[in-house]
């Protein structure tokens, strides 16, 4: 379903069934959003700024890699994409992904899951999504649940789409064309839930401290971000981790009181979010024919979690689609019944937003004050 806002106050706009909140940035955004309602599925409605988006990253952002994978982490089924123009489709959420609606924004179609076979041709001139479940900075990573394409794969996977793109536009263009487009990263979620913090089945929590994990992982990006950098990417959004430790998961995990957050893994995520946020400021240092984005969806989310009302939510603490204590000790089952108000919800399932969450992070990262992407935003980054 389609939603755009304004970002801060109290007043409610609804479009489609995800309610957002008003305030005074430009009443432009609101010609943006109504349009969204009345294009058909995978158009976009905002006039395109940027000639294509390269999206890598994991489950928050995958748009139906882990189809074509040998894995159990898939969401290709029913009540997955209920709220989804085309139903189930692989992404892990009832509606749109972000960086769905941040292409949206940027006047982007969908981009197409880069493992698709009709991924190919004219489909991959706008940009294509690397993303995968599962997928972490460290390429162990997520294994337990089988295939998957962690960081240093889907940059491989991008080179071969370059070899496609050279072949249809040549080199000169090719470089011009990498330097306009936006590449956005998603990453270290998996790193903590689906490693660090499962010492049952990894020993990274054994061998390394909170901060020198963060640092490993933190030199590891800078690598990878490196390499996209040397094919020919110029603009780069880095969005950092969110509170992982109020996703309902964590809180079904015991390990704090009900009705809180787990206190101690949301602290651990400070020192990654912190250096990434460095890592920008010296990657924009050294690079100055680039530019480099730290999206704060840690700062994002605790928005919401601390004023959920003024976003239009009623419900924070527990899955929309789920099984056991906050309906965050398993993923939404084939056919499971998930809640009617899912707007009302921040959490479609035991780790992932709601669309209508989706909603206020992607404006925030298109529109937001540098607290919320730093030192620009993604709307200012597309017009340089």
């Amino acid at each position: 379903m389609h939603a755009c806002m304004h970002m801060g106050g109290k007043k409610m706009v609804a479009i489609s069934n995800e309610r957002l909140p008003l305030t005074n940035y430009t009443i432009g955004v609101i010609l943006i959003c109504s349009s969204m309602v009345f294009m058909g599925f995978g158009e976009s409605a905002a006039a395109q700024v940027v000639p294509a988006m390269f999206s890598f990253g994991d489950s928050l952002i995958d748009v139906g890699n882990n189809n074509f994978l040998s894995s159990i982490a898939k969401a290709n089924y029913d009540p997955y994409g209920i709220d989804f123009r085309g139903g189930p489709s692989g992404r892990f959420t009832n509606g749109r992904t972000v960086v769905d609606m941040l292409g949206n924004l940027l006047g982007l179609p969908y981009a197409p899951a880069f493992a698709d076979p009709n991924t190919k041709g004219n489909r991959i001139l706008r940009g294509v999504n690397y993303a995968s479940a599962a997928a972490g900075i460290l390429d162990e990573t997520g294994q337990h649940y089988g295939d998957r394409y962690s960081l240093s794969q889907q940059v491989l996977n991008f080179e071969s789409t370059l070899n496609e793109l050279r072949k249809m536009m040549g080199g000169t263009n090719l470089t011009q064309y990498l330097a306009k487009s936006i590449a956005v990263l998603v990453f270290g979620s998996n790193d903590y839930i689906n490693n660090y913090l499962m010492p049952s089945l990894y020993s990274s929590s054994s061998t390394y401290t909170p901060p020198a994990f963060a640092n490993l992982l933190l030199n590891r990006y800078a690598t990878h971000i490196l390499a996209l950098h040397s094919l020919g990417l110029r603009k780069f959004v880095l969005v950092g981790i969110g509170p992982l430790g109020c996703i309902p998961n964590q809180r079904a995990s015991g390990r704090a009181p009900p009705g809180r957050c787990v206190d101690y893994v949301n602290q651990i995520l400070g020192t990654f979010n912190q250096g990434l946020r460095s890592l920008v400021t010296q990657l924009n240092i050294n690079h100055p024919g680039a530019i480099f984005v730290y999206g704060n969806a840690y700062g994002a989310f605790g928005d919401i979690l601390n004023n959920p009302a003024s976003y239009g939510f009623n419900v924070i603490d527990r899955g929309c689609c789920g099984i056991g204590r906050n309906q965050g000790q398993i993923t939404c089952l084939p056919f499971a019944v998930p809640c009617s108000n899912r707007d009302q919800y921040m959490f479609w399932d035991a780790f992932h937003p709601t669309a209508a969450a989706n909603a206020v992070l992607a404006w925030r990262a298109f529109n937001g004050p540098p607290s919320d992407c730093y030192p620009i935003n993604v709307q200012q980054m597309a017009l340089i």
